[in-house]
């Protein structure tokens, strides 16, 4: 086991240009600037570039990098990389490696086939991808080809943002200047900087590669079309935190010391809830480098899951009747010298920063509600969200007993005391007493403290962290904004503060909800208050380009009104594209696979009563299972020919929100019904007939 310690320290961040690196390899006058460079925000000096990208090829090539790439994260959710050599051809015929500054800090990938929501035009090709120097380069290994990766923003010849990661670093700056302001007006001169951190835990499915060879939907659409529900499912709940199958631990340690490598801190695995589920966590991070770290850990479960002849499935649900994954978003907000602003200490009551921090939070996620759940909003999350393992599409905040308590006193004119958490005693003379901790915590909160952070549970494990994460910081920028607004025009802080504490209380504590999510009595009671419960992804992304909250983003420079609009486009036509190419696989999938073994099985059971019939034998029991045979087989077909023709009157609308509403209403509505007779089939074809795995054989088959 010390080996492998030793092991472990020695290969964490060995594929990344780190500071350590940079110290090594930098001179130190060089090594210097930089540093000063990226903490001031400036522009990086081209001769200082030209120095530091120098390094960076030497040790690439060290480690056998023959190509750099600029990796950027369009709108498509995923990543993009455009690889280059670093080969420079002599007039003598031979080559040199070179790498130059300015191909370090931008690169010109053609954005011509990217998501641009029409904010160019087809033939406007030319994108710019831009060195995001506040998170580190690393070399990635992908078979035997190694190459130098550069984070990077995307954006176009307009330098309009094209991607998720441009929109992410503005909200940081807005976030930054506003805390910045509030903390001033409190007294906090010294602080320059405030940074936003992420935790990303990341849920996933595995299974067994033969499986995933013989579905179809899964290999088109990343989910389950059909599958009548396993006798057995995670009723026992014996998974969660169940002992590591030997071939699934293998499997963790590969995917950790390759993330490892690559400086991502993964730190908690288990089992999670349902059969053939997991999780996987890091350490937090700044929110650009956390998100950056995430696309790799998605990347990594993936591609390691191959060697172990796996299928890492990241689709919200991909089972039906199991529950599905999620992306949990730990956020918080640090200062420059190291203070969590949501730190609420043993006294939060007289804790002013932290009351202010977390008022302003509150508001945030009161005013801006269905904007936080257009942020989570996607095909897949639809499955999942208010599915009884999720938290419902009602946003709402999890405070627990000592700060909701705080709150109330708040609205009441002041908050004067707080409630402590104590001891905890388990009756056992040889158990030592625990410290307990001042609030229990609620699982089935969208939004919940939990103890220095909040944890923003509504994401979908597929989805990027940058979208929820952007907005998020720039909700919470404007109402620090609003509070310096006061605070900075008062001529006594400290009451002006105690006032604004007071009618935040009051006007934004509908919000906080501490009890049990997934009830309808909450849901009722979320309507009373005025909650919105936007269940559609279509109608959650249908408000993004609202007025208000163009003013919002506009204000603070995160995104104009014209890339705003075309987020709503992308993720529209996006919604739109994937159920159209769920409704095509399902249709293929009916047609070519399950109808015939259905028709096959009618076939064998209407010989059957031929047989037993010449026998002189009742053959009524067969009767009846050919007959419901034939009846679900005519349903299978109703339902397939009501299914293609949704699909075909779809595909003639022009307006990008009728498309998607269409898609939602008339595509998933059909693809149920096929659905419906499919699952039913399911249990009565013989199991040597039906073309698919089932449930039972992808979730318990090792």
């Amino acid at each position: 086991m010390s080996d492998n310690f030793e092991s472990v320290t020695a290969v964490f961040g060995k594929n990344v240009f780190n500071d350590v690196t940079m110290k090594e390899r930098l001179p130190k006058a060089v090594y210097k600037e930089f540093k000063k460079t990226i903490a001031e925000g400036r522009f990086l000096d081209m001769t200082l570039a030209n120095v530091v990208a120098n390094a960076m090829k030497d040790w690439a090539i060290e480690k056998g990098a023959t190509h750099f790439c600029h990796w950027f994260q369009p709108m498509t959710g995923l990543t993009a990389e455009k690889h280059d050599s670093f080969i420079s051809p002599t007039a003598e015929g031979t080559t040199i490696m070179e790498f130059s500054g300015k191909e370090l800090i931008q690169g010109e990938p053609d954005a011509s086939s990217f998501p641009s929501g029409g904010l160019r035009a087809t033939f406007e090709a030319r994108g710019y991808t831009a060195w995001d120097c506040t998170s580190p380069v690393f070399i990635k290994e992908t078979g035997k080809n190694i190459t130098l990766f550069i984070p990077c923003a995307f954006c176009s010849y307009h330098a309009e943002a094209l991607d998720k990661k441009t929109p992410l670093l503005r909200s940081m700056d807005a976030l930054s200047k506003q805390a910045v302001r509030v903390l001033k007006a409190l007294g906090n001169t010294t602080v320059t900087n405030v940074g936003a951190t992420l935790g990303a835990e990341q849920e996933y499915f595995l299974i067994d590669r033969k499986f995933y060879e013989k579905r179809l939907d899964i290999m088109l659409t990343g989910r389950t079309l059909f599958g009548a529900s396993t006798p057995r499912g995670q009723e026992l709940s014996d998974h969660y935190f169940g002992s590591l199958h030997e071939r699934i631990a293998s499997y963790m340690h590969d995917v950790n010391f390759e993330l490892w490598k690559l400086g991502v801190s993964a730190k908690t695995q288990h089992n999670e809830v349902a059969p053939a589920q997991y999780e996987l966590a890091p350490v937090f991070g700044t929110v650009n480098v956390a998100t950056d770290h995430n696309q790799l850990v998605m990347e990594t479960l993936q591609k390691v899951a191959l060697r172990h002849n796996f299928i890492c499935l990241l689709y919200e649900k991909p089972f039906r009747g199991v529950n599905g994954s999620g992306k949990h978003n730990n956020w918080s907000m640090v200062t420059n010298d190291g203070m969590n602003l949501l730190e609420p200490g043993s006294t939060p009551h007289d804790n002013m920063i932290f009351l202010v921090m977390l008022c302003a939070v509150i508001k945030a996620v009161d005013k801006y509600s269905k904007l936080l759940r257009a942020s989570v909003a996607s095909p897949g999350n639809d499955h999942r969200l208010g599915a009884h393992e999720a938290p419902p599409a009602i946003v709402s905040m999890f405070l627990g007993d000592q700060l909701t308590d705080i709150v109330e006193q708040l609205a009441s004119g002041g908050a004067k005391t707080s409630k402590a958490g104590g001891q905890l005693k388990l009756g056992v003379s040889s158990l030592p007493q625990l410290p307990k901790d001042s609030t229990d915590r609620n699982r089935t909160s969208p939004f919940a403290f939990t103890g220095n952070k909040f944890e923003f549970r509504m994401v979908g494990s597929s989805q990027s962290t940058a979208g929820p994460m952007f907005v998020l910081n720039t909700i919470v920028a404007q109402s620090l904004m609003e509070i310096a607004d006061e605070l900075e025009k008062s001529s006594n802080v400290k009451t002006a503060a105690q006032k604004i504490l007071t009618k935040i209380a009051k006007e934004n504590g509908k919000v906080i909800f501490n009890g049990d999510n997934y009830t309808e009595a909450w849901a009722k009671e979320a309507e009373k208050r005025g909650l919105p419960n936007i269940k559609s992804s279509v109608d959650a992304t249908k408000i993004i380009a609202d007025d208000e909250y163009v003013k919002l983003f506009t204000t603070h420079k995160v995104l104009s009104k014209a890339e705003l609009k075309a987020r709503t486009e992308i993720l529209l036509e996006a919604y739109s594209t994937t159920i159209c190419i769920e409704g095509k696989t399902a249709l293929n999938i009916a047609q070519r696979q399950i109808l015939p073994a259905a028709i096959e099985y009618a076939s064998t059971l209407g010989k059957a009563v031929e047989h037993i019939s010449d026998a002189g034998c009742n053959p009524d029991t067969e009767k009846k299972i050919l007959n419901k045979t034939c009846g679900l087989i005519t349903e299978l077909t109703n339902s397939m020919d009501e299914l293609k023709d949704a699909i075909a009157e779809v595909c003639d609308i022009d307006n990008s929100a009728k498309k998607a509403e269409a898609c939602r209403d008339k595509i998933v509505a059909g693809m149920n019904a096929v659905r419906k007779a499919a699952d039913e089939l399911e249990l009565i074809v013989d199991a040597k007939t039906w073309p698919l795995p089932t449930y039972a054989e992808m979730l318990f088959g090792k």
